[in-house]
């Protein structure tokens, strides 16, 4: 038995792992738990090693780039459901000690569905594509270059400006590279386009995954979780950044507002999903009519709609 041994072969196996060489990797963490067999890092990591291993067997089947990558990616979801069954350590020691597993994972994966996705963009005909500059700019984020994410986002979000989700990851981009004032105001912005479009899990700024805790400790989850965000963020000046709107921007919220009434009104069973966001319509509002200096009666009016929507809502928002 060899601890130290041990421990070398370790952080070579993550380095394999960040190289995308799972198969080596595995094998020297193979080596590392013969040298130390009560290793608990090494156990983690090569379980993990051995899931992926397992999960992207497929791969060579799939001829397209694109779908390739996007498996990839797709695969951390059930990565993470994985996660959650064999970690029954101590929270503090996972984190101090499996850090660097998971670090090495995420490189492993976005290094490799990035290697696909530049692939695709070296033809000028893929380089408007939204979709795949998106996805591009997720796995730049993924390994830490935030820069190159932030350019490959910009651009994504400059041929698709109302997709929530591109909006989403730029705002945690520019929060990564501690921009807060434009992370909070495009974090808003994508909340209000389509709170359901966004992937809680692919957020990684730590105001925004903060935020998601807290609301998640009231009882939220899933699909009300993501429409609940916005509505607290506004409550508890988190999300709070203002833009002014356009004429036709602010004409087709108070539609929305009144589509919504009447739906919320007419369909108890939806009411579940559309309160916070019609809130968060009402907020939106407020706002215009605050930054354009409108009658405050028309604030007085709208104000009055949050408190018969929600009570305790209006209660936290007025006092």
């Amino acid at each position: 038995m060899d601890k130290g041994r041990a421990t070398g072969l370790l952080k070579e196996a993550y380095e394999k792992l960040k190289a995308s060489d799972a198969i080596a990797a595995c094998g020297l963490l193979e080596e590392a738990l013969d040298q130390d067999y009560e290793n608990e890092e090494i156990k983690h990591a090569l379980k993990c090693v051995n899931w992926w291993l397992e999960h992207t067997r497929r791969i060579d089947e799939i001829d397209n780039y694109y779908e390739k990558g996007a498996f990839l990616i797709s695969l951390l979801k059930p990565y993470n459901v994985f996660l959650k069954h064999i970690n029954q350590l101590n929270r503090e020691v996972k984190q101090t000690f499996f850090e660097q597993c998971q670090y090495a994972v995420r490189y492993f994966v976005f290094s490799k569905a990035l290697f696909f996705f530049n692939n695709l963009l070296k033809n000028p005909s893929n380089q408007n594509d939204s979709g795949l500059l998106l996805l591009t700019g997720r796995c730049y984020k993924g390994i830490g270059n935030y820069d190159d994410a932030l350019e490959y986002l910009e651009q994504a979000v400059s041929i698709n400006k109302q997709d929530a989700e591109i909006l989403a990851e730029l705002a945690d981009v520019n929060a990564l590279l501690a921009q807060i004032k434009d992370a909070k105001a495009l974090f808003r912005e994508a909340f209000f386009i389509d709170p359901a479009k966004i992937d809680l899990n692919a957020l990684e700024s730590a105001f925004i995954i903060g935020l998601r805790d807290k609301v998640s400790e009231l009882g939220y989850s899933n699909e009300a979780l993501c429409e609940w965000i916005p509505v607290y963020g506004y409550i508890w000046k988190v999300l709070t950044v203002k833009r002014d709107l356009k004429q036709m921007e602010a004409g087709r919220l108070k539609q929305s507002i009144f589509t919504m009434e009447a739906e919320y009104d007419a369909n108890p069973l939806r009411r579940e999903l559309l309160k916070p966001r019609l809130l968060n319509h009402y907020f939106r509002l407020i706002d215009y009519y605050e930054i354009n200096h409108e009658d405050s009666s028309l604030i007085d009016e709208t104000l009055l709609k949050i408190k018969v929507t929600d009570p305790d809502i209006y209660n936290m928002f007025a006092g």
